[in-house]
């Protein structure tokens, strides 16, 4: 049964970002926000200097990705885990005024009676289809699972090729498959040249390529540190925090890890270190990595403290942006704006993300429920809404 959700308008946000209705639009840039406690829209007219905060959608429930389709402009998907519904997916068709639950969200196949298999415990990631299959959608879940629509997110079915692969790597003696957040599918990449060519990554598992449009799979990890494996130069059981695929140039991908940064460059299937250039006194760890959207040798990160006892908060409580302009050989700190000390937050691993425009905006939000938005692709920082719940993800559109 499916539930309807009105998007609902509130007061005021913080000073700056004035909250209105979500169905309306005053401008070109959309960021789409998942947080613990429900979801937003921020949108932002041409010149990226206001801003009307839109929401809250679902609020008190765990929203941990909203997408929209670029394919049609104004279809959003929003993948949430609620109190009453439990793990579901809801879609909007009028740019967020108003949602419906999907008809058949994700959900493994059920067992055998005799046996007891896995269930959804969310949705986690929401990823559209290739530019030539309107309607199709792929969502990841914790446990790890891969479903697939054809009907723009009204039902979804697993994609079995996975399931039947994952089965094996479980099975496996080294496969680890959980981390303290529960195991996470996410990453979910499409080569915009080939609509069966994919990529999935695993928190913890690795990461994975299917070239045949999820039938079967094969672990891409090679050079890829997994310290907290008992085998060194494991083909799987790694911990890939996030995974971009760059669009200008499909064959070079780029990856925070849970051990370092790292960059790929097809056919070849060898990882290359590129955080070993991050200052010692930083490190390479984070969750985030967001790519220029015209320039594949340009690409941030938002790093964290990755000592022993992992805090996840800003190394030294002073955060800051790491950018490189040269495929990670060097970096440079990008924090002008941004709190100089005593800010004991970090970013998320989807709660990172660039705008299309020229200059690229960039903009994160933070474990501390604030957003922060770059005009000048780090050179600047300023706050665009405060007092959020915990945020878990932010994704910038410009719809057409």
């Amino acid at each position: 049964m499916r539930r309807t959700l009105p998007g609902k308008p509130s007061g005021r946000g913080s000073k700056g970002t004035k909250k209105r209705s979500v169905g309306k639009s005053p401008g070109r840039v959309w960021l789409l926000v998942g947080t613990k406690k429900g979801a937003f829209i921020l949108r932002g007219d041409r010149t990226r200097r206001r801003w009307n905060l839109a929401g809250p959608i679902l609020l008190g429930n765990e929203v941990n990705h909203l997408a929209l389709d670029l394919r049609d402009g104004r279809t959003l998907l929003m993948a949430a885990r609620t109190g009453h519904l439990g793990p579901t997916v809801f879609r909007s068709t009028d740019g967020g005024r108003t949602w419906k639950e999907a008809r058949r969200p994700p959900a493994f196949p059920k067992a055998d009676e005799a046996a007891s298999g896995p269930a959804v415990e969310r949705t986690f990631w929401l990823t559209p289809g290739h530019r030539s299959q309107p309607g199709v959608w792929y969502a990841g879940t914790s446990p790890h699972g891969l479903f697939q629509s054809e009907d723009a997110g009204i039902t979804w079915e697993p994609v079995t090729g996975f399931l039947d692969y994952l089965a094996v790597l479980k099975a496996r003696e080294g496969f680890i498959g959980a981390t303290p957040g529960g195991p996470l599918t996410h990453s979910i990449l499409v080569d915009p040249r080939d609509p069966v060519h994919l990529y999935l990554g695993l928190s913890t598992g690795g990461f994975f390529e299917s070239l045949d449009g999820g039938s079967s799979w094969k672990p891409l990890n090679k050079g890829v540190a997994a310290y907290f494996l008992p085998v060194k130069d494991a083909e799987y059981g790694h911990d890939p925090h996030c995974v971009a695929l760059h669009p200008a140039n499909p064959d070079r991908l780029y990856q925070q890890n849970h051990c370092g940064i790292y960059r790929l460059d097809r056919p070849g299937e060898t990882w290359k270190r590129i955080g070993r250039a991050m200052p010692k006194e930083v490190g390479d760890i984070g969750f985030p990595i967001v790519l220029h959207p015209r320039d594949p040798d340009t690409v941030w990160v938002f790093p964290m403290d990755g000592t022993t006892v992992w805090p996840r908060t800003s190394p030294g409580g002073r955060p800051a942006v790491y950018r490189t302009r040269d495929g990670g050989r060097t970096w440079q700190r990008q924090d002008r704006g941004l709190p100089r000390e005593h800010a004991y937050f970090t970013v998320m691993r989807q709660a990172f993300t660039a705008d299309p425009l020229e200059p690229a905006g960039l903009y994160f939000g933070t474990t501390s429920g604030k957003i922060w938005m770059s005009p000048d692709e780090g050179a600047t920082w300023r706050s665009l809404a405060a007092d959020l719940p915990y945020i878990l993800s932010v994704t910038a559109s410009v719809p057409a």
